[in-house]
């Protein structure tokens, strides 16, 4: 096996195993822990002398035996009492019963619901998710979100301890609580997408190791909820948005607007599975905030070109989603909108009340559409400016290239 296809196969078994586990013995973080050192010893031994006939298995076994080593380390050192330290009833042997060498799609999303425990900040949710359900390594994350390894690991330590303190539990919550924990899940899978496709910060524009992530986790949840209309709909909405990663950097990896970008180098294919995701998902399920961006993300997709784009559907589409979910974000993008039907002044006119929201007031997209209103309707000095505010507040790198040469044009002009 390649190296690539052994890191792929161990982010599928990293949450079955750890689920076993913690169902067997409770203690999450210990169990995590024991995963994570299965994991990396198949990493470096399985691209050289093979994958095991059961990967699964062989990885239980050796993050079981992990747990026997620890355990009975803990207890040499604190000479625990016996009752204690073997508490559980499959201590020692760690081999695992014929019934658990099948998929362990309830105990994923166990998982996940367990990452996105409420005692956590979103962070913390962000961090455990990747690690605990995604499999990714402590050094991969901290990569991906541009901090420490050793923060990285500190958080993940934190956030384990907190759900312990909690006293989660790893069982599936009640009716209520379980939906409401899925919102979280589903928001917490849209923010790790959203990092990875446009990087809040640093050097590069994409951390496709994020968005493909992301998918892969809602492809996952997709599977386990599969008449959950808006599991369909973010995972359509994942789908559309990364069909136009390869179009959206330019030779020097320079930003690409959505306007100019070459559509023939978008994703046809992911665009035919997002846009059949969120068009069957919409004939039996109430739209939801991710069916409604989904379907505004297809109208996009499925126009040859930015001119011919149907601006009045995505005017009603964000009409509906701003009713049903409204946020200063929707509003950006619904002035955005605006403008193309009404002319930029109408945009204009809704960006207004968001200089008093909290939220967006200081927040560099805000200043990014302005100017491009404003240069729309043909004020390029005030545009200049708003451009060259948002590029002193964008800590993305390739984001604060863009703007400032959108501002230097302007200067050019004038």
């Amino acid at each position: 096996m390649t190296g690539r296809e052994v890191e792929d196969l161990l982010r599928v078994l990293a949450p079955q195993v750890l689920g076993v586990l913690v169902r067997r013995h409770g203690q999450f973080s210990a169990c995590e822990d024991a995963v994570q050192e299965a994991l990396l010893a198949a990493a470096t031994q399985w691209p050289d002398r093979g994958a095991p006939e059961n990967p699964r298995a062989w990885l239980l076994t050796v993050a079981g035996r992990r747990l026997t080593d620890e355990w009975r380390s803990e207890r040499a050192r604190r000479d625990r009492e016996v009752a204690v330290a073997l508490r559980e009833p499959a201590y020692a042997a760690v081999t695992p019963p014929a019934d658990e060498d099948g998929s362990d799609s309830d105990d994923s999303l166990t998982l996940l619901l367990l990452c996105c425990h409420p005692a956590l900040p979103r962070s913390a949710q962000l961090a455990l998710t990747l690690r605990a359900v995604g499999g990714l390594t402590t050094a991969q994350i901290a990569r991906a979100f541009l901090v420490p390894e050793a923060t990285m690991g500190q958080r993940i330590r934190r956030a384990k301890q907190r759900v312990e303190a909690a006293g989660a539990r790893f069982v599936m919550p009640a009716p209520a609580e379980r939906d409401e924990r899925l919102r979280t899940v589903r928001h917490v899978l849209y923010l790790i997408f959203n990092e990875g496709y446009t990087a809040s910060s640093g050097a590069e524009l994409h951390r496709a190791e994020l968005t493909g992530e992301a998918i892969r986790l809602t492809r996952q949840l997709r599977r386990a909820l599969p008449d959950d209309g808006e599991v369909a709909g973010l995972l359509a909405l994942m789908l559309l948005t990364d069909a136009h990663r390869d179009a959206r950097t330019g030779p020097g990896g320079e930003l690409v607007p959505l306007a100019e970008q070459d559509r023939a180098r978008w994703d046809r294919a992911a665009i035919a599975e997002g846009v059949a995701l969120v068009t069957e998902a919409l004939t039996w399920s109430p739209p939801g905030p991710y069916q409604l961006q989904a379907a505004i993300a297809a109208v996009h997709a499925e126009a040859p070109s930015a001119e011919r784009t149907d601006w009045r559907q995505i005017v009603a589409l964000y009409r509906v989603l701003a009713g049903l979910a409204p946020n200063p974000m929707v509003t950006l993008n619904r002035a955005a909108a605006v403008a193309m039907v009404d002319g930029p002044r109408a945009g204009l006119a809704l960006l207004a009340p968001l200089d008093a929201d909290d939220r967006v007031a200081g927040h560099h997209r805000l200043a990014a559409v302005r100017a491009h209103l404003l240069e729309l309707a043909g004020e390029p000095a005030a545009a200049r400016e708003a451009y060259l505010l948002a590029a002193r507040r964008t800590t993305s790198l390739p984001e604060q290239r863009y703007l400032e040469l959108r501002a230097a044009r302007l200067g050019e002009r004038r």
